[in-house]
């Protein structure tokens, strides 16, 4: 293997930094193609560090410092600017620049001027007043409810199992410039609010998909957003996060800022999933990706710590702040490059927070550790005090489960890794990879990656039900310190770095509902977790021979009479709560060149967020490409009678 010092390093001045200019041929896992940030993102670590963040080098920007760039500064300056002969001299390609700049910049180009609402065809003629401090019933927020049951009512819903059956697109819009749209739209007060990878915020109306409005976010907005008002305040409020780690609050008449925070100085964090709003705090989730650029040979892994973080709703003030690991990182060892190796870290927030409004308490799922030592704080479902942040307990699925999935999966060019992480060819990983780390063995990424549900059962007894990737559902005794009332293994396939459960379920009375990434949706007895049927998923007939994706990541809905579930191959289908019959199908992933806002849509999968149903019409984002590799689109799709 060639050492990292052979590859090319080019350094020149962009406005007065010093930025490198990277290539490399991206190597094949044998897991698949892997997911595209982390080759993005290796490809920066492995090949520009030399510069970024070096001290030796003092007029490189840090890497921090980029990642501030929108994309089209970092594009122009390959393009147009002082890089350009650089980049020639690199033979970079088009494509390779717009990976770079994307990479880097946090977004899509072109988002700005082609993306916001000054741009479309449909503006709203005028605009609809919003409802003062308590809007009208609709789908606020990631879970529906702050128990994240993802189960609506009826009333709210307002569609039955045969109206279902007769479900036909009403209107689409389409995205411009997007690929990824992993935000689960919010509807409030008439208004919808969504976002994808170009980080732009636009607010529609919700029975014609007008424009209101558009903001453009620093990144690209994965997590949902809450609307809600501030304390002492009537006007109603916008929440979200961006990949970058900043939370938001706009105003949701206007979409003008309110306020903008960077929530923690660590340069990987970001906010993936939806905040809550309960008792005027904002209770914000924090995750990161460190692990996926702890592959790269210049990177020192890592120091990150998931995080749940109270805010002041009207100002963004922090309230307090808990980690999920409570000890800070430490140095432990020097990897095979010299870079030091800190620990413990990792144990992210993917997931929206729950608020047990009964007992004070909010509930959250946490991810795998990056690096050791272990800590009883990774895979576990974990309770912390509304008012202080105080960690009441903690209950872990898996233990010891270290440094997976993207953070191997990539190295060097001509580096191929196994499943069990050893190279091919090549022998020693450099970097940070291998079979086991310098704090031990790699582990399998079971993750509660989706949010805990606070479920009642019909006895009448309150269990928090989480699903793991693992495809273990676990029913915790919120009153006995989260010790397991019943575990049910629902895995019928364990995709290779991938898991069985990863967005999350949806739970009523009777039953708690899941989606499985090995395609499939199960129900299983609330009381008892007994499996009480279990579907599973037929590609449509022009897939069935090509080579695409399949399998259900994204979250489940459940109405009074259907359950709603979402596929990588872009299938939309409606099953019974009962028995699991099918009611409906349809085929999201197709062109839609009759929309709303006069921007072609197409379809892709359905991965991340689930069906959001109000006042009869159905809505569901289609395009999600994510870490399993799925169909990229830009179709935002309302359905109806």
């Amino acid at each position: 293997m060639k050492p990292a010092t052979q590859y090319q390093l080019r350094c020149a001045v962009i406005t007065g930094a010093v930025v490198c200019a990277c290539l490399t041929s991206a190597p094949k896992s044998v897991l698949g193609q892997p997911p595209r940030q982390a080759i993005d993102s290796q490809l920066f670590y492995n090949n520009c560090t030399r510069c970024h963040g070096n001290p030796e080098v003092p007029g490189a920007p840090d890497p921090a410092v980029i990642r501030q760039m929108s994309p089209e500064r970092i594009y122009q300056a390959l393009t147009l600017g002082s890089m350009r002969q650089m980049a020639k001299d690199l033979n970079l390609t088009d494509q390779q620049m717009r990976d770079i700049s994307e990479y880097m910049g946090g977004r899509t180009l072109g988002a700005g001027n082609l993306t916001s609402a000054g741009a479309m065809q449909n503006r709203c003629a005028s605009k609809l007043p919003l409802p003062n401090a308590n809007p009208s019933p609709g789908w606020n927020g990631w879970g529906f409810d702050l128990a994240n049951t993802r189960s609506e009512p009826e009333n709210v819903a307002k569609l039955s199992p045969g109206q279902i059956s007769r479900l036909k697109v009403l209107w689409a819009f389409g995205v411009p410039t997007a690929s990824d749209l992993y935000n689960q739209p919010t509807i409030v007060g008439g208004r919808i609010y969504v976002s994808s990878d170009t980080g732009t915020v636009y607010s529609l109306d919700a029975a014609t998909g007008c424009v209101y409005w558009s903001f453009q976010a620093q990144t690209g907005v994965r997590s949902a957003m809450t609307v809600g008002p501030a304390h002492g305040s009537r006007d109603q409020l916008v929440f979200f996060g961006d990949l970058r780690g900043n939370a938001y609050a706009l105003d949701a008449l206007t979409g003008e800022q309110v306020w903008k925070i960077a929530i923690d100085p660590d340069p990987e964090s970001r906010i993936t999933a939806g905040p809550k709003l309960y008792k005027n705090r904002l209770y914000v989730p924090v995750t990161s990706l460190e692990e996926a650029e702890a592959g790269g040979i210049g990177y020192p892994c890592c120091t990150f710590r998931g995080m749940v973080v109270a805010l002041d709703p009207a100002t963004g003030r922090q309230i307090w702040k808990t980690y999920t690991i409570p000890d800070k990182p430490k140095p432990i060892a020097k990897n095979p490059m010299g870079k030091i190796f800190w620990g413990p870290s990792g144990a992210g927030v993917w997931n929206s927070p729950t608020i047990d409004t009964k007992r004070n308490v909010l509930y959250i799922g946490t991810g795998n550790g990056f690096s050791g030592p272990q800590t009883k704080f990774s895979d576990a479902i974990v309770a912390m005090d509304l008012d202080s942040g105080k960690v009441l307990w903690s209950f872990q699925g898996t233990e010891n489960d270290l440094l997976s999935d993207g953070s191997c999966m990539m190295v060097l060019p001509g580096t191929v890794l196994g499943a069990a992480g050893s190279g091919t060819p090549g022998g020693n990983m450099p970097g940070n990879c291998g079979a086991k780390g310098p704090t031990g063995p790699r582990g399998p990424d079971w993750d509660f990656a989706a949010s805990p549900v606070l479920a009642e059962s019909t006895d009448g007894k309150n269990l928090i039900i989480a699903g793991q990737k693992s495809g273990i559902v676990w029913a915790l005794d919120p009153d006995n310190k989260g010790a397991p009332v019943w575990h049910e293994d629902v895995a019928r396939v364990l995709p290779k770095g991938g898991g069985e459960i990863l967005f999350g379920g949806a739970v009523d009375h009777r039953n708690a509902y899941f989606n499985l990434r090995s395609g499939g949706l199960v129900a299983l007895d609330l009381v008892t977790g007994v499996e009480k049927w279990y579907v599973s998923f037929t590609p449509p007939q022009d897939q069935k021979q090509a080579f695409g994706p399949h399998g259900a990541s994204s979250a489940v809905t459940v109405l009074p009479g259907a359950v709603l579930s979402g596929d990588l191959d872009g299938m939309l289908r409606a099953f019974s709560p009962y028995t699991g019959s099918l009611i409906w199908q349809f085929n999201t992933a197709r062109q839609y060149d009759d929309t709303v806002n006069q921007v072609p849509a197409k379809g892709g999968s359905i991965g991340s967020g689930g069906p959001v149903v109000v006042d009869g019409i159905l809505y569901m984002t289609s395009g999600f490409v994510g870490v399993q590799n799925g169909m990229p689109g830009n179709a935002f799709l309302a359905f109806g009678n």
